[in-house]
């Protein structure tokens, strides 16, 4: 799927809240293994899917810097949890709630990741949505796209120190 090709539309794919998707993929984002419910809800096959950059389903609406905290935690060995906006490839959306954690082999060494989706609540998407957008909109506003990634991290970090002190703590409180 050539990713220039997707044109973003207002249409949600929703999946059951007992649904999880999960991926594998190597230490550089690419699929490795892809269920199939992330293939139905994707609206792809493993065909498609298999090699692929895991950004292959990459939204716009989602800021680079929530993309950035997930991959500095994963690349330092540690697991997060982060809401994400996807797309699919005829440009629907649909909202997950990504557990995301290091494939390790026995000196510590990154291998991969393994990821864990679930459909967030209705209330997690109406509170993170407005963040997002506030970061996404910072890092439009820099004509740098670096300086548009700092100014955004820096909002992002801002936001969950002032709200609960640790970014986990943020995630987990967020929707409640």
């Amino acid at each position: 799927m050539a990713k220039s090709a997707v044109i973003p539309v207002d249409t949600e794919i929703e999946f059951g809240r007992d649904e999880i998707i999960v991926s594998k993929t190597d230490s550089t984002g690419r699929i490795l293994y892809a269920n199939d419910v992330f293939c139905r809800v994707a609206e792809m096959d493993t065909r498609e899917m298999i090699g692929q950059p895991h950004s292959i389903i990459r939204h716009p609406d989602m800021p680079r810097a929530v993309f950035k905290l997930l991959w500095d935690h994963i690349q330092a060995g540690e697991e997060i949890f982060a809401y994400v906006k996807n797309m699919s490839k005829t440009g629907k959306y649909y909202w997950v709630i990504a557990h995301v954690t290091p494939t390790t082999d026995a000196a510590g060494k990154v291998l991969g990741y393994h990821a864990n989706l679930r459909c967030p609540s209705r209330k997690g998407i109406a509170d993170i949505e407005p963040l997002y957008n506030k970061l996404l909109a910072e890092e439009q506003r820099h004509q740098d796209p670096g300086e548009g990634l700092a100014a955004s991290c820096a909002t992002l970090e801002e936001a969950w120190r002032s709200e609960a002190g640790s970014y986990d703590e943020f995630i987990w409180t967020t929707g409640e």
